[in-house]
């Protein structure tokens, strides 16, 4: 097949997902086009059968802001027309599904251009549902030949917020489990923690909607009972706040802010427990990483990640803002060594069982098959 896929390129979920799966894609020998204003940040090396075509955006004075979504939709009809594409894979409803169906729209005389919209979290359960674009999301949704959504509860809110009939089949996310696989990092680990303690990780855009701040305040309680240290991986929003509050609470010499990092496996590896306590979480990625390295995660009982985190199992799972209580988890795991074992083993057979990609790529496969035979 040939396949064009539009995602926001920079770091995210959606992002990371729609990139490792065109690299997929491409290596089952199936023709891929990237059509993004910016090279995915996951698609570093070359791949062959990727190709990437950047939207390009000129500035006119008549213009008081960049008309990327029409630009968007000239560049998926045009790459559609002349690489003679099968179909366009968008991912995040705004703008891209709706300029995917401008660009269908403007190849209707010569091809039926079909449309597969994959929704990961925030594109529905908070920018859509702003009164300006809560008519348009639920149009692009209704004009998709097929959407997906990457977990079952962002399914059902999909269909209860837009009041859709139209059909979503939840394909939820996917990890590659020979990458993401636990290893030896002990020279980096001893670094962190020359002490031996338990290594605590939290990895995010640091946007309101992550409660990092909650992470410190669960590492605060956890470090009065054991010797630990907390690394933050990821910049957004909310870094400077967390800074303060480590300074606030005299943590900053066992919290290290790392940024933005590439290095996501040997960090895991180099942990013992992962922390997401977030607000709105539609599946998780962060959190199956860290599972399929082998680390328990702790974790609110929001969105998707009961679908992904199974409480008592592989982790635990804790109602939003209970800081005590993912705390009284953390040290229950962390000062248990049996039972931190099982938990680990447990987090990386279900990561293996249930999320990795030679089990999830092929029904992003089957979805396009049923879409162009229908």
């Amino acid at each position: 097949m040939k396949i064009g896929i539009t995602c926001y390129p920079t770091y995210g979920g959606s992002g990371v997902i729609a990139t490792e799966l065109g690299k997929e894609l491409a290596l089952k020998g199936h023709q891929v086009h990237f059509i993004s204003y910016a090279l995915p940040f996951r698609l570093t090396d070359y791949v062959e059968n990727i190709f990437f075509h950047e939207v390009e955006m000129s500035n006119y004075p008549l213009f008081e802001f960049p008309l990327y979504s029409l630009a968007l939709a000239s560049k998926m009809s045009e790459v559609a027309k002349y690489e003679k594409l099968d179909l366009l894979h968008v991912h995040y409803a705004i703008p891209h599904a709706s300029s995917a169906f401008l660009a269908k729209q403007i190849l209707k005389d010569t091809k039926d251009l079909k449309i597969v919209t994959t929704l990961h979290g925030t594109d529905i359960t908070l920018i859509g549902l702003e009164p300006s674009f809560l008519p348009l999301v639920k149009f692009s949704i209704e004009e998709s030949d097929s959407v997906t959504a990457v977990s079952r509860f962002l399914k059902e809110k999909t269909l209860t917020n837009y009041s859709i009939e139209k059909d979503i089949e939840v394909i939820p996310n996917f990890v590659d489990t020979e990458l993401f696989k636990p290893g030896d990092s002990c020279s980096f680990k001893h670094h962190i923690a020359p002490n031996g303690e338990k290594i605590l990780i939290h990895t995010s855009n640091f946007r309101a909607v992550k409660r990092v701040p909650d992470t410190i305040r669960i590492f605060e309680k956890v470090i009065k009972e054991i010797p630990a240290k907390l690394l933050l991986v990821g910049d957004g929003p909310d870094r400077s706040e967390c800074e303060r509050l480590c300074r606030e609470l005299h943590l900053c010499e066992h919290i290290k802010f790392l940024g933005k990092q590439e290095a996501l496996v040997e960090l895991l590896n180099a942990s013992d427990l992962f922390l997401i306590p977030s607000q709105s979480e539609s599946f998780g990625l962060a959190a199956l990483e860290a599972m399929s390295c082998g680390l328990p995660v702790v974790a609110s009982s929001v969105g998707g990640l009961p679908e992904l985190v199974k409480h008592n199992e592989t982790g635990f799972i804790a109602e939003i803002g209970d800081i005590d209580r993912m705390a009284k988890y953390v040290i229950d795991l962390l000062t248990n060594e049996k039972k931190y074992k099982i938990f680990s083993d447990n987090a990386r057979s279900r990561a293996v069982g249930m999320f990795d990609k030679s089990k999830i790529v092929p029904l992003y496969e089957q979805n396009y098959l049923n879409v162009l035979n229908s």
